[in-house]
C-alpha cells in the first residue's frame, strides 16, 4: 500500500571508553584535580593544548543537557585560567557521536516559553564565550554533529572532521518544530551565506563531511583508519585527536591561518549581498517556497526566516534576542509537541520489544519480483543478508532484478557507495524461477497478488520445500493473516509483514500477528524489519489490520466528495491544506485505483455499511476503462513521463456524472469536507485501539504518519484528538451522522474521551 514519505531524524550510535595513551608528541601531561568530580566532561593538557573530552555517561549519544553545559562552562573557565594552556581541542569520547543536539527532555520539562527562552540564552552565552575565546578552540568531529552540537562546533575557531560515513553535520531542529536556538540562525548566514544557511536550517538535512568542507562548515578532513591492534573506531578517534592537537599548536604558532583569503566568486557574492534589494528578494523567495510546501501549517520555518532577517538587517543583538524568544515560543506550540512526540515514537518503534529471536535471519527468500517484491529485496541485499528473489516468468524476474540494480546504482551516483560496494552488495541477490535453495531460507516473504487462493497455493508450495524453522510472512495489505495461515501446517510460523510502496523510501513496516503467531516469530520479523532500517508497528490481525483499515473509509469519503461535484484538484487542495503531504485524489492514484476498489469491496463485506461512502462502482468503472492510477498513466489524473505537472483526467467526468450525488449544503463547506475525511480516519484509528488491534496510541500515531501521510504537524490521529478535543470532534461527527448515517457514528472510546476532558491518549 502506498503512502507518503515522512521524514524523521534518528542516528543509531555506538559508545566506548576512551583509552589514554602517551607518546613522544605528548610530553606534558596534567589533570586538574578540580575536574575529577565531573561526570560528563574532563580535560588533560598535551603540549600546551587542553584536550577537552565529552562523554555523557549511560548514553549512546552526547546531548547538550544542563549538566553537560554546566560542566563544559566550568572546564572552559579552568582552561582559560590555566597558564600552561595555549589552545584547546574539543573532542567526543564516543566514536559515533560528537554531539547529537540539545536534550529534548530538558526543553520539554520547561513550564512555559519564558523558561525555554532562558535555556536558549544560556546556550548563546556559552557559545559566545567559545567564539571570543582568547585561546583558539579546535572542534574535532567524528560522528553526528547535529543541532546544538553543530552550533557548538561553528562557535569554535577551527573544525576538523573525519570522512567517516557516520560523520554528518546538520540543523534538524526544524523537524522538531524548533529552530537553532544557540546562535545558529546568526552564525550560519555569516559563515555560509544566506542561500546555503537557509537550505540547511529549513530542510534539516544531514550534510556529509566532504560536502561540509566544500561549503565552509569544516576546515580540514581526515580519513578514518582501518583495523589494527585496536578497532577502526578506536584508532580513528586517537588519530583525530592527534591531528587536532597538532592543528591547535599550528594555529598558536601562526602556521595555520584562521582567516582564509576570499576567492573572486566569494567577493562577488559578498558584493551582490551588500544590496538590500537582493537580500529582500532572497527573503521573499524563501518565504514563498516555505508557504508553498508547508501551507503555513508549520511555524518553525517562518520563524527561522524571521531570525535570520533580523540578525542581518538589524544587527547581532537584535538577532540573538529574536532567536531566543522565537525558540521559546516555538517550543510550546502544538506543532512542536506533535513533531517531538513523533520523534519519541520513532525511537520507540526502532526497538525490538519482543526480544532477540532464537535464530537470526541470514537467508531471506521473496516470492514475486514485482514492485513490492523487488523493493523488499532492495532494502535487504545491502544488509548482509543473502536474498533470493523468485518469480514465475523470466521477464518479471528481469524487471525485478533491474529495479534492485537501479536502486543500488542510484546510491553509487550519489556517492553513498562505490561501484565496487554496489557490485559486492548485488552478489547477495539470487534471482530464480524455481524453489532451489529455499531449504536454506530462514524466512520467506510472499508479495504475490491479493488473492487468498493464490496465497494459499504459494504457502503450501513453500512449506513443502523449506526447513521447519522457516518463517512465512505475507505482504498482504488487507487480507486477514489468520485466513492465510488456515492453509499452513505450522500457523505459529505465519505472520504479516505489510511494506509500503515505494519500499526503499517509505519508512513504515506494519507487522501483523495472529493469536497463533509465536513470540519468536514476531521477534524475528521485527529484527528483519529493523535490519532493513524500518520504523515498525506490531498490530493485531483483522480485515485491513490498522493502516489499510484507517485509509479505506477516508478514501471512500473522498470518492463521495468527488461524486458530489468537487474537482480532484480541489479535493487535493483541501487535504493538503489540512496538512496531508499528498492530496486524497493523488493518493488514490498512488495506491492504485484497482487496489482501492479491491480493498473497498473486501472491507465493505467485512464491516458493512459503516465502510460505505462513495459508490465503489465509480472505482470499478475506472478500472474497467484502464484508469488504474499512476501505474497505468491515468487515474484521477493523467501522468506523462517527464512532466511533473499533472492534469485532471477528462474522461472521469462522465463517470462521476453518471454516479452524481447531490451535496447537502449543511455539511459541504471546505472545512466540512476536510473534517468529513479526517474524522472517518481518526474514528477508525481510535476504534482499532478500542478493539485491541493497536497495542498503544503511540504506534497508532506512528503508523498513520509514516505509513499513510497523516499530517505530521498534528502528530497522528491520537495526538490530534488530544489537542483538538474529543468533544469537538464528536460534535462535528454528530452533524455528519445526521446526514450520512452510521459512517460517522463515533466509537465508544472516542465518546468516553469526549465525556471526560481529563482523559488523554498521550500524557
Amino acid at each position: 500500500m502506498a503512502g507518503v514519505r515522512a521524514l524523521g531524524v534518528l542516528s543509531r550510535l555506538t559508545s566506548r571508553r576512551y583509552a589514554l595513551f602517551t607518546g613522544s608528541n605528548f610530553r606534558t601531561f596534567s589533570v586538574a584535580p578540580v575536574m575529577q568530580a565531573l561526570t560528563h566532561v574532563n580535560y588533560e593538557v598535551k603540549d600546551n593544548v587542553a584536550v577537552v573530552r565529552i562523554n555523557a555517561p549511560n548514553s549512546k549519544v552526547n546531548t547538550l543537557s544542563i549538566q553537560m553545559q554546566n560542566e563544559l562552562e566550568e572546564v572552559m573557565k579552568e582552561v582559560w585560567a590555566n597558564n600552561a594552556v595555549q589552545s584547546a581541542v574539543l573532542i567526543s569520547s564516543k566514536p559515533g557521536c560528537f554531539i547529537a543536539g540539545a536534550d529534548i527532555n530538558m526543553i520539554q520539562s520547561c513550564n512555559n516559553a519564558e523558561e525555554v527562552t532562558k535555556l536558549s540564552q544560556g546556550g548563546q552565552r556559552m557559545f559566545d564565550l567559545i567564539e571570543k575565546s582568547p585561546k583558539p578552540v579546535v572542534a574535532a568531529i567524528n560522528g553526528s554533529c547535529l543541532g546544538g552540537g553543530l552550533e557548538f562546533a561553528i562557535a569554535c575557531q577551527y573544525r576538523i572532521a573525519t570522512k567517516s560515513k557516520k560523520t554528518v553535520l546538520g540543523t534538524p531542529e526544524v523537524m522538531l518544530g524548533l529552530l537553532p536556538g544557540a546562535g545558529g540562525t546568526q552564525r550560519l548566514p555569516k559563515m555560509l551565506g544566506l542561500p546555503s544557511a537557509f537550505d540547511m536550517m529549513l530542510t534539516g538535512r544531514n550534510i556529509r563531511a566532504d560536502k561540509a568542507k566544500k561549503m565552509g562548515l569544516v576546515d580540514q578532513l581526515i580519513d578514518p583508519l582501518g583495523p589494527g591492534l585496536k578497532s577502526p573506531e578506536d584508532r580513528t578517534i586517537e588519530y583525530l585527536e592527534e591531528i587536532a592537537v597538532e592543528c591547535a599548536k599550528g594555529i598558536v604558532n601562526k602556521k595555520i591561518p584562521l582567516r582564509k583569503d576570499k576567492g573572486t566568486m566569494q567577493k562577488i557574492q559578498d558584493y551582490v549581498m551588500s544590496f538590500e534589494m537582493v537580500r529582500n528578494q532572497i527573503y521573499k523567495t524563501v518565504h514563498s517556497k516555505v508557504m508553498k510546501q508547508s501551507k503555513g501549517l508549520y511555524p518553525a520555518p517562518l520563524k527561522i526566516i524571521e531570525c535570520v532577517k533580523t540578525g542581518v538587517e538589524q544587527g547581532q543583538i537584535a538577532g540573538y534576542l529574536a532567536e531566543s524568544q522565537n525558540f521559546g515560543t516555538l517550543a510550546k506550540t502544538s506543532e512542536s509537541a506533535a513533531l517531538i512526540g513523533l520523534y519519541h515514537g520513532q525511537v520507540a518503534c526502532k526497538k525490538n520489544r519482543f526480544g532477540s529471536p532464537e535464530k537470526e535471519v541470514k537467508t531471506l527468500a521473496i516470492l514475486g519480483a514485482g514492485l513490492m517484491g523487488a523493493g523488499i529485496a532492495q532494502v535487504t541485499v545491502d544488509k548482509d543478508v543473502h536474498t533470493i528473489l523468485k518469480d514465475t516468468t523470466v521477464a518479471g524476474l528481469a524487471r525485478g532484478e533491474q529495479q534492485v540494480y537501479k536502486g543500488m546504482n542510484d546510491k553509487t551516483k550519489k556517492k553513498n557507495i562505490t561501484s565496487f560496494q554496489r557490485d559486492s552488495i548485488l552478489c547477495n541477490l539470487t534471482g530464480q524461477l524455481d524453489y532451489s535453495g529455499f531449504e536454506k531460507a530462514d524466512m520467506v516473504i510472499e508479495a504475490v497478488f491479493e488473492d487468498i487462493n493464490i496465497k494459499h497455493a504459494v504457502l503450501k508450495e513453500v512449506e513443502a520445500v523449506v526447513s521447519p524453522h522457516c518463517i512465512f510472512a505475507s505482504n498482504t495489505s488487507a487480507l486477514p493473516i489468520k485466513d492465510i495461515a488456515a492453509a499452513s501446517k505450522r500457523p505459529d510460523k505465519v505472520i504479516g509483514m505489510h511494506y509500503f510502496s515505494p519500499v526503499d523510501k517509505m519508512q513504515l513496516l506494519e507487522i501483523i500477528t495472529t493469536e497463533q503467531t509465536s513470540k519468536d516469530t514476531t521477534a524475528a520479523a521485527v529484527a528483519v524489519g529493523l535490519k532493513q532500517g524500518k520504523v515498525i508497528i506490531v498490530v493485531g490481525d483483522g480485515p485491513g489490520f490498522y493502516t489499510t483499515r484507517c485509509l479505506a473509509p477516508m478514501l471512500a469519503e473522498a470518492v463521495r466528495v468527488l461524486q458530489e461535484g468537487v474537482d480532484p484538484k480541489k479535493l487535493d487542495a483541501l487535504t493538503t491544506g489540512f496538512g496531508f503531504p499528498v492530496g486524497a485524489a493523488t493518493l488514490a492514484d498512488e495506491v492504485g485505483i484497482d487496489v482501492a476498489a479491491h480493498v473497498a469491496e473486501d472491507l465493505g463485506k467485512a464491516f458493512g455499511s459503516r465502510f460505505g461512502g462513495g459508490n465503489v462502482e465509480v472505482l470499478k468503472t475506472m478500472v474497467d476503462l484502464g484508469f488504474k492510477g499512476r501505474k497505468s498513466g491515468k487515474g484521477c489524473y493523467v501522468y506523462q513521463p517527464g512532466l511533473k505537472v499533472k492534469e485532471v483526467n477528462p474522461d472521469i467526468g462522465e463517470i462521476l456524472e453518471k454516479y452524481r450525488m447531490t451535496p447537502n449544503p449543511a455539511v459541504s463547506s471546505d472545512s466540512d469536507v476536510q473534517y468529513r475525511l479526517v474524522s472517518r480516519f481518526v474514528n477508525e484509528a481510535v476504534l482499532c485501539l478500542q478493539e485491541g488491534i493497536l497495542a498503544n496510541p503511540l504506534e497508532g500515531d506512528i503508523g498513520a504518519v509514516f505509513g499513510l501521510g497523516f499530517p505530521p504537524c498534528l502528530g497522528g490521529p491520537f495526538r490530534f484528538v488530544d489537542s483538538f478535543g474529543a468533544d469537538k470532534l464528536v460534535e462535528k461527527m454528530r452533524q455528519f451522522e445526521a446526514v450520512y448515517g452510521n459512517q460517522f457514528t463515533p466509537c465508544q472510546l472516542l465518546l468516553d474521551h469526549a465525556k471526560d476532558p481529563s482523559k488523554k491518549f498521550h500524557k
